[in-house]
């Protein structure tokens, strides 16, 4: 069910360079894993869009990469503050599969935890730019780790039913080794629920809003990112 609610700040931890934000769940629903929630800082015009990461008793948790204005104020959040929040929303992952392997870049590991703990601890496949962002691997348990340059496609069993999080050129190189995986696309969104047209992406030769379509799409949907 979508809420929109104010929330309090539960607790700021870092991991790595990323920040943890724990937030006390009051009667918002964890959704399915890949599913995301619009959080919006106090001060701020326009929310940003968040995976969920872990759904611990009475909490939601979502890892953040405080990368521009919004997200360093959200990264900048004191337990006690509060927070307006808003989902879940989207697509998740699909569960219904026999044999997972969940391959993820960088921030993209966020759903995993909370992903992997439905799953029952399927094996990971990580990569990250240097060690210190590596540090998020720890939540994920059952995690093989890659550096750059390596890249976390070599360590890819296609055979597997692969489901991936990361940056573009990652997630196309995964399309290319496993066509039938489930991957998690990222796209600015102002709204979250269709109504700002800011994540289209290109499905089957129709432009389709990300955050009513995906985040979560098999890898034989998608085209490319729609300029």
């Amino acid at each position: 069910m979508r809420r929109r609610e104010a929330r309090n700040v539960v607790a700021r931890e870092p991991v790595g360079p990323y920040t943890l934000l724990r937030l006390d769940r009051g009667s918002i629903e964890p959704g399915a894993p890949g599913q995301f929630f619009m959080l919006e800082a106090p001060g701020r015009l326009l929310p940003r869009p968040m995976s969920l990461c872990l759904a611990p008793p009475g909490e939601l948790a979502f890892l953040i990469d405080a990368i521009g204005p919004g997200t360093r104020a959200l990264c900048a959040l004191e337990p006690g503050d509060r927070i307006h929040v808003f989902g879940p929303l989207g697509n998740g992952f699909r569960l219904d599969v026999e044999r997972p392997l969940l391959v993820g870049g960088g921030i993209g590991v966020a759903p995993f935890p909370y992903l992997s703990e439905v799953l029952g601890g399927p094996p990971a496949v990580l990569g990250f730019r240097t060690a210190h962002h590596a540090e998020a691997a720890a939540l994920v348990p059952n995690a093989e780790v890659v550096i750059e340059p390596t890249l976390v496609t070599e360590l890819v069993d296609p055979s597997c039913d692969v489901l991936a999080c990361g940056p573009e050129p990652m997630l196309e190189a995964v399309r290319a080794l496993a066509p039938g995986a489930q991957l998690a696309w990222e796209a600015p969104m102002a709204c979250g629920h269709g109504g700002c047209y800011g994540c289209v992406v290109e499905i089957d030769g129709v432009l389709q809003r990300l955050c009513i379509a995906g985040p979560v799409l098999n890898a034989h949907e998608h085209k490319e990112l729609a300029a």
